[in-house]
């Protein structure tokens, strides 16, 4: 009876140790220390954990070449994972896709996805590139839009002509683009609100304080601050409190993200207006890979490019809420509850269709 428990046991030890993982990699436009990014990649590790997958991340710092580095590194290395997940920060997504054609790496698009005529492009030559598995991206354009009109209602009634500045983040890259492009369709439901200048402070705080301080020579007057995220908020914010101006009382100042730096300027009204979640993305395109490396096809819907409305208001309550969600190291989710594995074929992931209020 020994002898055959012996035999059971060595038997399942070859079966055990050939079930790997599904592999994946994260092309981190950002840096480590980089406050969103660093939550980007905390979320994707806890959802991979939940999920049984195997995650690396490399950090290219804002490098378009380094991004480009490591692409190549992960598709023609001799080690070559299941999925690459990539950014089209500063439009490095096409010759990426060129580069995967024929390694076998199935590509998953997140927060960036291709331009209009990067797509046309690699339509047009389908010999040229990869198919790409899916695309997530989020709500840029509405919450540009809805910033500033929430902006706008913290004003005083009838308070007359207002002066605007605004910060985008980068030209060559479409979440800023579509933000800012949200922002100018607003200002056509507020004649009253003069758009003084817009300027591209890169995500950067150092440099949107230096901008600011310059902006704030032009246009002394200027009583709202938009701001593409939270760090140029707040080096914005610098230059005007070196000014005298008091930010939630002279001045309107809002942002994208949910740092805890920008959830407690929130909670403390330093920022009137908030938007943030899109941290949160990744672990849903990691809910998607498991589910596609478990044979689920991701386009049961038809679509394989989603936007997902994860950029929402958040108010005080919230801000207090998610606050005490940072201190989990899974934020409180359980992302095995998201994924379509034994649902029924109609099943549509919930956070395709709405917010998830964590």
């Amino acid at each position: 009876m020994l002898k055959a428990l012996c035999q059971s046991l060595c038997l399942s030890l070859p079966l055990a140790a050939t079930a790997q993982a599904a592999s994946v990699v994260f092309l981190n436009p950002g840096t480590p220390n980089e406050v969103f990014w660093a939550s980007y990649t905390r979320i994707m590790q806890a959802a991979a954990d939940d999920l049984g997958l195997s995650l690396q991340v490399r950090y290219s710092e804002r490098s378009a070449e380094a991004a480009m580095a490591q692409a190549r590194e992960v598709l023609e290395g001799p080690q070559r994972p299941d999925y690459l997940v990539l950014v089209n920060e500063l439009y490095v997504a096409p010759e990426i896709i060129r580069l995967s054609r024929g390694t076998g790496v199935k590509l998953f698009l997140v927060n960036n996805g291709l331009t209009a005529n990067q797509a046309r492009s690699i339509q047009a030559q389908p010999d040229k590139y990869a198919p790409v598995l899916g695309t997530l991206t989020v709500n840029d354009e509405q919450a540009g839009y809805q910033m500033l009109h929430q902006m706008v209602a913290l004003l005083p009634r009838n308070s007359g002509p207002v002066d605007l500045v605004a910060f985008a983040g980068v030209k060559n890259t479409p979440a800023s683009q579509l933000r800012e492009q949200g922002m100018r369709r607003a200002l056509a439901d507020f004649p009253q609100v003069r758009l003084r200048q817009v300027v591209y402070g890169g995500w950067s705080r150092k440099r949107a304080y230096e901008q600011a301080a310059m902006l704030l020579q032009r246009y002394p007057e200027t009583r709202l601050v938009w701001s593409a995220n939270d760090q140029m908020a707040f080096g914005a914010m610098r230059a005007f409190e070196e000014a005298g101006r008091v930010p939630g009382r002279d001045v309107v100042f809002s942002a994208v993200n949910s740092s805890p730096e920008a959830l407690r300027a929130r909670i403390e009204g330093r920022l009137g207006v908030l938007m943030g979640g899109h941290f949160a993305l990744g672990g849903w395109a990691m809910v998607m890979l498991h589910d596609d490396a478990h044979g689920i096809s991701l386009a049961r819907d038809g679509l394989r490019e989603h936007q997902v409305p994860v950029l929402q208001s958040i108010d005080v309550s919230k801000a207090r809420r998610w606050l005490k969600l940072l201190e989990h190291e899974d934020y409180g989710v359980d992302f095995k509850r998201y994924s379509a594995e034994g649902r029924p074929a109609n099943f549509q992931y919930p956070f395709l269709t709405s917010p998830v209020d964590y």
